[in-house]
């Protein structure tokens, strides 16, 4: 059975199956015209499941800038987070290969539900959940997060600690093609010291994963204590690919506590990438050195703002989530708690330029109880517009951009816990909403788009809180060329 699914999921039959043949090709791809977006009720105080919402985002519609359908998934507080694909642009070559079905971790409950969207793009279905049982039971492993589809057919899926929330027990979890819990993708003993997220490199034989923090500290809410305490990461590890043996782990120290999201460049020859440090508010790249170990610097780094009527005499940015344009010439990120999104030309990976930068909410926008100082001690806010009529509720969080780069779409929440920690009732009990950005991708520079606004906060079951985007046929984000 193991040939039979290996042969099926490979990617070297020559013929063409999902995504592009290169992320410059993906660039020419039509337009997207929907987007999937999961919607947590877990910890919003509504006793309802999470779903997957479909938007409209085809500016020739009737029903532009609107959720058309709602799939809920079958149990209550499962907190749905990160999503990734059964089959990806990784197996393009193999005809047989399709991106049909959505995998979606629920963070908290352990859950895996397995959607289908091809049968009905506008309105996906639920294909199949993986319990947390069997998944405990086959690995030891709970709290998944990441999800990435490999060419041979299986689904890799972090995971951040064991059923009890420690982080000495994740690793990562394989699925089969038919989701069946497979094992743990690592070798035995070379587990991370943390878990979040994770992005293979096949031409370098390389995967690099990076470190949140232990699921019992971070599902609390966050304790600047537990940064003291060690149950936070600031680890980058580096694995062989696609054998799963832990080359080396690179310590980003002080400068890079809280490593989440991690990207390499689109290019598959390419030794270099980035990590976003979300307490640090650094931007890290890290690249291949001559004697083929791994070595990483600070790339950009936030300057934390001096504020007064906050619980710290500074705000750090919280650069939560970032993404690479699929011709690797920008790079976009977010600060959550300042509010700003920010656009930098990476042309020289080494050297990034900022190109342009917008404010959509965040703690420190004009009617907030947070003021920031200037360099002479004034006291400051930033403008932030108003959207249709909308007051901007919490800050830029997750982001994903259009194939051809000229557009940026933004959700506000990040955890529900969180959220309700830095935010309150303003995110929890008003919802999210959803913001499309328009990119100049010529001379560079970011506006918000006036006719694009999803509320979240209207829904039919209450205000819900809008986390992360894909569209049908894949992004820049969750494809990955070999």
């Amino acid at each position: 059975m193991a040939e039979v699914e290996q042969s099926k999921g490979c990617c070297g039959h020559g013929g063409k199956g999902p995504g592009y043949a290169s992320p410059l090709e993906a660039m020419a791809g039509p337009r997207e015209s929907l987007i999937y977006v999961t919607c947590v009720y877990n910890g919003t105080g509504i006793n309802k499941p999470d779903y997957l919402a479909t938007v409209d985002i085809d500016p020739n519609s009737p029903t532009y800038s609107e959720v058309i359908h709602r799939l809920p998934v079958s149990y209550v507080g499962d907190e749905l987070h990160h999503s990734g694909w059964n089959s990806c642009s990784s197996c393009h070559g193999d005809p047989s290969a399709i991106r049909r079905f959505l995998i979606l971790p629920s963070l908290m409950s352990s859950r895996i539900y397995v959607i289908d969207t091809a049968t009905n793009p506008r309105a996906p279905s639920l294909h199949k959940v993986v319990h947390p049982e069997d998944i405990v039971q086959k690995t030891g492993l709970a709290y998944p997060h990441t999800s990435h589809c490999l060419a041979s057919g299986d689904i890799m899926v972090s995971c951040l600690g064991d059923k009890d929330g420690n982080a000495v027990g994740n690793g990562f979890l394989l699925l089969d093609s038919d989701f069946n819990v497979k094992g743990r993708w690592e070798k035995p003993g070379h587990s991370p010291l943390f878990g979040y997220d994770f992005w293979y490199q096949p031409r370098h034989k390389t995967m690099i994963s990076s470190s949140w923090g232990a699921p019992s500290a971070f599902k609390k809410g966050f304790n600047l204590q537990h940064v003291q305490d060690g149950l936070y990461g600031r680890h980058l590890n580096v694995y062989s690919w696609p054998d799963g043996e832990l080359k080396q782990t690179l310590d980003l120290g002080n400068e890079g506590l809280l490593p989440l999201e991690i990207r390499f460049l689109h290019d598959p020859s390419k030794d270099t990438g980035f990590v976003g440090c979300a307490l640090t508010s650094n931007l890290v790249r890290f690249f291949k050195t001559r004697d083929g170990l791994w070595n990483h610097e600070i790339a950009i780094s936030v300057k934390p703002l001096k504020v007064r009527s906050w619980i710290l005499p500074e705000m750090p940015g919280l650069i939560t989530d970032f993404l690479i344009s699929l011709d690797d010439r920008y790079l976009y990120f977010v600060n959550w708690l300042h509010g700003d999104i920010r656009q930098y030309n990476i042309e020289d990976p080494a050297k990034p330029v900022l190109a342009g930068q917008v404010w959509v909410g965040g703690l420190l926008q004009k009617g907030s109880d947070v003021v920031y100082l200037t360099d002479d001690e004034k006291e400051s806010q930033f403008e932030v517009p108003a959207i249709k009529g909308n007051r901007l509720r919490g800050g830029p969080q997750m982001i994903q951009l259009s194939l051809d780069g000229k557009r940026l779409y933004v959700t506000n929440s990040l955890f529900s816990v969180w959220d309700d920690q830095f935010f309150g009732p303003d995110l929890i009990k008003k919802g999210s909403h959803m913001l499309q950005i328009d990119v100049d991708t010529e001379k560079g520079g970011l506006s918000v788009n006036p006719n694009f606004f999803v509320d979240f906060g209207s829904e039919p079951n209450g205000p819900s809180l809008a986390h992360e985007m894909r569209y049908p046929g894949g992004d820049c984000t969750s494809d990955i060329w070999i």
